[in-house]
């Protein structure tokens, strides 16, 4: 079994899709990462040698931020901005989007499970 970055790759996938399993490498980075170091795409994880597997985890280390180094750095940058007390800081603290999607209508992924209201009316909107 293939661990890279503290990640079990599934043995019966294909290389480049295998590496996408590691958080902060996607699509792209993984096409890349194969082509960098000659190995064909229609390689499987479970054809891979010893030697391929060591090559893909130290090209890994030396070019990517991944798996648990990235996920602190992104809470690190997300509790900076709230410490900041900057807009985008408030609303991550109020659990509400970030990034200027309306929450009139939706937004239901972003503030969870709709919440019944009793004996409230809703008006509707004025043009």
């Amino acid at each position: 079994m293939a661990r890279i970055a503290g990640v079990n790759i599934p043995q019966n996938k294909l290389v480049r899709i295998g590496l996408t399993y590691i958080f902060g490498i996607g699509e792209k980075n993984s096409n890349d990462i194969c082509k960098s170091l000659d190995i064909p795409s229609t390689k499987r994880v479970n054809e891979l040698t010893d030697d391929e597997i060591l090559k893909i985890r130290e090209f890994i280390d030396q070019k990517f931020t991944v798996e648990g180094d990235l996920r602190r750095d992104t809470s690190l940058n997300i509790k900076r901005l709230i410490d900041l007390a900057s807009y985008r800081g408030s609303r991550h603290r109020k659990k509400l989007p970030v990034r200027g999607q309306r929450t009139r209508c939706n937004a239901r992924t972003r503030k969870g499970k709709a919440i019944a209201i009793a004996g409230k009316k809703l008006t509707p909107l004025k043009k």
